[in-house]
């Protein structure tokens, strides 16, 4: 199985679509979305149409020095002390609109607890403290189709050392 496709730093120009457009977008790429994807991307915070750029780095739990695995708060601490950033909470459908390349996974297990091998889970603030809403986004491709997925979880919930995050390379 060849390596996957890395990414290292990518410019990536999120917003300028309103939410109609951004659905159309994704819709007319084919582009599946799960029922969390869907309440995040109905949230207000998808009403800023400024289009901005902004530079992405990819970054494991492990790299950011949690060889054993972190909840979301400690991940997001560690990438900080590394220079990294949160996301804007619209990056995940851009960067799923630009992402043509990532690898299809071969678990085809939609929803399971845990972050799904071959998944990219972007970092960025929750919308709502709220842990039975969605969280944020991850990318990933089952059987050769692009999903941007939304997910849950809690402060409690253990990330794998080798799960891989999306983080805005520089302050925000």
């Amino acid at each position: 199985m060849p390596e996957p496709l890395r990414i290292e730093q990518r410019e990536l120009w999120v917003g300028g679509l309103s939410r109609s457009q951004l659905l159309g977008s994704l819709s007319s790429h084919g582009i599946h979305l799960n029922a969390y994807a869907e309440a995040l991307l109905a949230s207000e915070s998808f009403d800023d149409l400024v289009a901005r750029p902004i530079v992405v780095t990819e970054r494991t739990v492990a790299e950011l020095g949690l060889a054993n695995g972190a909840p979301l708060s400690r991940i997001f601490q560690a990438a900080k002390h590394q220079g990294l950033s949160l996301c804007p909470v619209d990056t995940g459908p851009y960067l799923r609109l630009a992402l043509h390349e990532q690898t299809t996974s071969s678990d085809p297990l939609m929803s399971s607890g845990y972050a799904p091998e071959g998944s990219l889970t972007i970092a960025s603030a929750p919308i709502s403290n709220d842990d039975e809403y969605p969280k944020g986004f991850y990318l990933r491709v089952v059987d050769r189709q692009a999903w941007l997925r939304g997910y849950r979880c809690d402060d409690e919930h253990q990330w794998s050392p080798d799960d891989h995050f999306v983080f805005r390379d520089g302050p925000a």
